[in-house]
């Protein structure tokens, strides 16, 4: 059975001094987030990258990561492919805002995939290490995808005190699992940071040890048609919203799980999240990557092991 990963690399970070966040280089030899995870994902069995950029970075991110991961994909038989996430690309009917300036969100970007993606998938944030078990876990619970479950989902679960930055508020999808493991909600929480007794936001102390979602999910190719249909209705209910109005994947998969449209198992992991959220945060993961080397857990030159 064939296993994409999906990429969403088409934000530039609004609160990285205007840089490209995604790009930054973490690793001993330059590598960048997104190596790290494109390593984890085919050490755990992907065969298939798809990468969601917008047409205005293509070049630099080909000559970033792109270029060199392609080389590495063909050495290894892993296909690699783009998607494109516009502004533009709205369904049909659908005026464009005037004065709208940046696209739809997590939910636009994966519905680009639309006619790329035709298998089980994982969807990941590029700028977000999420560490080799929730790979390994994702892939296995993919693997056993049938199209007589097309609504049965999976989700990695994090603990919230292992994905806060030290350097200002991050936003979390707060979890509520059923007794059988199976998400029932998820509440996106904004300005989470940790304090002297865990987490809080707004002032309201928030259980560290709750499980967040970090937007890694794994998904059957059925999905795409259900985000379509999703998109369009997204539009019906933001008038007078349409400036800034987001259809993000946790809140659609958070409506289909409470319309009892789907399923979505709880892979929990203990793996240490981090990422470039903040400026001050790069320096955090570089230390943390030069640990990783030190431990063994990576090769002082990342994807030799692969090659071999």
């Amino acid at each position: 059975m064939k296993t994409t990963l999906v990429i969403m690399a088409a934000g530039i970070g609004s609160r990285f001094g205007g840089g490209i966040k995604q790009l930054e280089p973490v690793g001993r030899h330059g590598e960048i987030i997104m190596d790290y995870s494109i390593h984890d994902a085919i050490e755990a069995g992907f065969d298939k990258i798809v990468f969601i950029i917008r047409h205005d970075i293509h070049e630099a991110f080909k000559a970033a990561i792109g270029d060199r991961i392609e080389r590495i994909c063909s050495g290894l038989g892993i296909e690699l492919g783009y998607a494109f996430q516009e502004l533009d690309d709205i369904p049909e009917g659908v005026s464009m805002p005037k004065g709208r300036t940046k696209p739809w969100g997590t939910g636009q970007a994966v519905l680009s995939c639309k006619g790329l993606v035709k298998e089980p998938f994982a969807v990941i944030n590029a700028d977000d290490y999420y560490g080799k078990q929730a790979f390994k876990k994702l892939h296995g619970f993919l693997e056993a995808y049938t199209p007589q479950k097309p609504d049965d989902y999976c989700m990695a679960g994090f603990i919230l005190k292992n994905t806060l930055s030290e350097h200002g508020g991050v936003t979390r999808g707060i979890c509520r699992l059923d007794k059988n493991g199976c998400l029932t909600e998820v509440n996106e929480t904004q300005g989470i940071e940790k304090t002297p007794e865990g987490a809080a936001a707004g002032g309201k102390k928030i259980d560290e040890n709750a499980y967040v979602s970090m937007n890694m999910w794994g998904l059957t190719p059925e999905f795409i048609d259900r985000l379509e249909t999703g998109f369009a209705e997204f539009f019906d209910k933001i008038e007078g919203r349409e400036l800034k109005a987001e259809f993000l994947l946790p809140i659609y998969i958070d409506e289909l799980i409470k319309a009892g449209r789907v399923s979505v198992k709880v892979l929990d992991t203990e793996d240490k999240w981090f990422g470039v959220t903040y400026k001050e945060d790069k320096d955090y993961v570089v230390s943390s990557f030069e640990k990783l080397i030190c431990d063994g857990v990576y090769g002082d030159k990342l994807f030799d092991d692969l090659l071999k």
